[in-house]
């Protein structure tokens, strides 16, 4: 899908394949993985006119043949999982591309500068806007720019896809015993200019630590990732923190707060570049620059596991299951790459016809 987008709206992407690297130790994840992409099907809506297309084509590989892909690889490897499709491509067109459609679709408007200060579900009875009684929905208050006045709006179909506020959003509905607890985790990336990875051109991807439970990494782990322009990184790591309680979230205490995590520092190179070489071990501590950092958005505390790409489903009425509110909690990466299948999951298959 987001192929055929590219090439049609010129978008520059190229496909570069992707290796998911294991040891010994360490093969049965990526059995795990091929395993898994053999049973997945084709949504219904989506049917392919070959019945032998594979959703998501993948190959058990052997240490050998991923070190003819990539020679820089450890000895240490002894199999890979080689995905074909895995691709990059430029953001910022993307994202333009998106905007476009948008702003050129009948009726599509987007707000700058403009926060959710407020969500209430409307019923079409004891609400004081000016809206039809028998309208079932959501009124969603909004703040934007500098205005003191909020602007005031019924929305049948509430998608709350706010990143990082979106447990913030969904909490303020929920009774206290059923609200989302919300964790943060810092996620840092680091340039690479040096020996090691000559004439790299795939996605790496090392094996998850799993530790003594095989479900409990929390992270996909430090790989390595190269832009349109042949840039390489290694990251993201993962760095847990804790925002202080009593800190508001526009006051000036949490403002400095998330700026002093946000800018990229070389206290997790060490670390960084010790992940790096498990798997490409002539790369050097002194080649490795910061980059940029990212929060995460977790939804399992430190040590309990992984989750992501959770979609929740609220009714503004529960009885008669009408004005419904999809929440996308806890997207990570790849988030932006499979925006336009997320989209239409929701559409076709969780909301339905």
């Amino acid at each position: 899908m987001i192929y055929e987008r590219c090439r049609a709206l010129n978008i520059p992407h190229r496909k570069t394949g992707k290796l998911v690297v294991a040891t010994d130790a360490q093969k049965s994840y990526i059995e795990k993985l091929h395993e898994k992409s053999l049973r997945l099907s084709w949504p219904p809506h989506a049917q392919p006119s070959n019945p032998d297309i594979t959703v998501l084509p993948t190959e058990l590989i052997s240490g050998d043949e991923a070190r003819r892909l990539e020679p820089d690889l450890s000895q240490d490897i002894s199999a890979a999982l080689w995905c074909p499709e895995t691709g990059i491509l430029d953001s910022h067109t993307f994202m333009e591309s998106l905007e476009k459609d948008i702003m050129d679709s009948e009726g599509g408007e987007l707000a700058y500068e403009t926060r959710v200060v407020r969500v209430d579900p409307y019923r079409g009875e004891g609400n004081s806007v000016d809206i039809p009684e028998e309208e079932q929905g959501w009124v969603v208050q909004t703040l934007t720019g500098d205005a003191n006045e909020t602007d005031a709006f019924l929305v049948r179909n509430f998608f709350n896809a706010s990143g990082l506020s979106g447990p913030f959003i969904l909490n303020s509905l929920l009774p206290p015993e059923q609200q989302i607890p919300i964790y943060y985790a810092r996620g840092s990336y680091a340039s690479y200019k040096g020996p090691g990875i000559g004439g790299v051109s795939h996605l790496i991807y090392p094996c998850p630590y799993t530790g003594p439970n095989a479900h409990a990494f929390e992270s996909l782990g430090t790989h390595l990732t190269v832009d349109l322009n042949g840039k390489v990184r290694f990251g993201p790591d993962l760095e847990w923190i804790s925002p202080p309680s009593e800190l508001d979230a526009s006051s000036e205490g949490a403002i400095d707060f998330w700026t002093r995590h946000l800018v990229p520092s070389d206290s997790r190179l060490v670390e960084m570049h010790q992940a790096a070489t498990r798997y490409l071990p002539q790369v050097q501590l002194e080649g490795m620059q910061p980059d940029y950092v990212g929060i995460r958005p977790k939804l399992i505390p430190p040590g309990g596991g992984f989750q992501d790409f959770v979609f929740r489903v609220d009714y503004s009425s529960t009885e008669k299951r009408k004005g419904p509110m999809v929440s996308l909690l806890g997207i990570e990466s790849p988030g932006l790459t499979s925006s336009l299948a997320i989209a239409e999951y929701i559409v076709e298959d969780l909301l339905g016809p």
